[in-house]
Formats: C-alpha cells, sequence, structure tokens
C-alpha cells in the first residue's frame, strides 16, 4: 500500500479555537467601540492577524496609528494565548486522535499545514506533537491561504509530490489552497459553504477507515 502524505488544518479540524479567536477579537472590537458577531468572526477564519484588524477596523469606520494597531494585535494575542495556555487532550475535536493513529498505523505520512504561528504550543498542550512527521506554520510562511504555499512546503517536508497529498481543511480558502496545490481536498464542516472540497464530512466522526483505505489507492 503506497504512502500518501495526509495534510491537517488545526484550527476547526484538530482543535476549535475559533471560539477564543472570537472572545480576543470581541474584547478589541468592543474596546475600540466596535461591535463585533459571531458572523463577523466566521469572516476571519484562516485570515492573517492584520488582515482581521484592518476589516474590524473598516466595519467601524475607525482609523488609528501605527503603534496603536500594533499595541492592539499584541494584546489581542495575549488574550487569546490566555485562553490557549488553559487547553488540554479535552479539546482535541471528535476522532481526530483515532484518525491519527489509523494513519500512523498502516505508515502514512502526516503533516501540520496551519497559518497559526501558536501551532506548536497548541499541539503541545493537547499531546499531539509527536503525532506529525512535519509540521508548517505561521513561522514557516509568507503568503495566506489561499495560496497554497504552506501546503507545498509540508509536501516538501514529507518528501511527498503535491499530487500524493490529502488536505483535511475547514475554511473556503484552504480548501481553494489546497486544490490550487493539486491536492485531495476534505472539507470539515458545512458541505454549502466547503462545495469546493472534493470531500465534504461534518466531523472525522463520519470518516471511516475505509473511506481513508480508499483515498489511498487513489
Amino acid at each position: 500500500m503506497k504512502t500518501r502524505g495526509f495534510i491537517f488544518d488545526l484550527d476547526g479540524v484538530i482543535v476549535d479555537t475559533a471560539k477564543y479567536h472570537f472572545l480576543a477579537w470581541k474584547k478589541l472590537a468592543n474596546s475600540i467601540g466596535v461591535d463585533f458577531s459571531e458572523e463577523q468572526n466566521e469572516q476571519l477564519k484562516g485570515v492573517s492577524r492584520v488582515k482581521s484588524l484592518e476589516k474590524i477596523l473598516s466595519w467601524g469606520n475607525k482609523t488609528i496609528s501605527e503603534k496603536e494597531f500594533t499595541d492592539l494585535m499584541t494584546s489581542k494575542n495575549d488574550d487569546y494565548l490566555v485562553h490557549v495556555n488553559k487547553m488540554d487532550e479535552n479539546e482535541i475535536l471528535p476522532d481526530v486522535t483515532k484518525t491519527l493513529d489509523f494513519l500512523s498505523s498502516t505508515n502514512q505520512s502526516i503533516a501540520l499545514g496551519s497559518a497559526s504561528k501558536n501551532a506548536r504550543l497548541i499541539l503541545n498542550k493537547v499531546n499531539l506533537m509527536n503525532k506529525f512527521h512535519a509540521i508548517v506554520d505561521g513561522t514557516n510562511v509568507s503568503k495566506a491561504k489561499p495560496d497554497p504555499e504552506v501546503f507545498l512546503i509540508a509536501a516538501k517536508e514529507l518528501k511527498i509530490t503535491p499530487e500524493e497529498c490529502i488536505v483535511f481543511e475547514d475554511s473556503v480558502a484552504g480548501i481553494q489552497a489546497a486544490n490550487e496545490a493539486n491536492m485531495i481536498s476534505i472539507g470539515i464542516g458545512d458541505t454549502a459553504t466547503l462545495h469546493e472540497a472534493d470531500y465534504v464530512f461534518r466531523d472525522f466522526t463520519e470518516i471511516s477507515e475505509n473511506f481513508l483505505k480508499e483515498l489511498k489507492k487513489k
């Protein structure tokens, strides 16, 4: 059975840190007099911290100095890390560990491909660091999804061609990045939102070992 490269996004795929991003962005937005909803938070998924703050400022029609901008980004990250530092294995989404263990048992190559600069910290907190052969995060890339850079670097680190890789993603930008890289894209979440993916599942409880075995034959 041939080895494939399985690349996992982090936020919304392995753990649900979106709720912590929401709390931190909401606190920041409210501190400068901008309302912030969960719908708006959805628009920040997979978007860099700089671009996210720019969006919040535009929603509130606010202009701030460069120093204030930098200070706000720092305070947002500090607030987010307060939540992250309390994380443990209970934060892992259903059947993620089971999927990782199955792939390991069949000698598949596994990588993380995330925009998060806190990816290694989070993997350590939830005790999954040893499940990955390669970790590519926000400290390794210069281009954000939908640019495929993060996944192409992951494939290179795994020493596998992009065409041999399968990506698990929960964001539209992530699916587009996987497709751009000529990888098989698997959406985790809502079918209507992630319709550009090759396959979509609500979560890993819907992904059977047989499906993973079939993927390895493609």
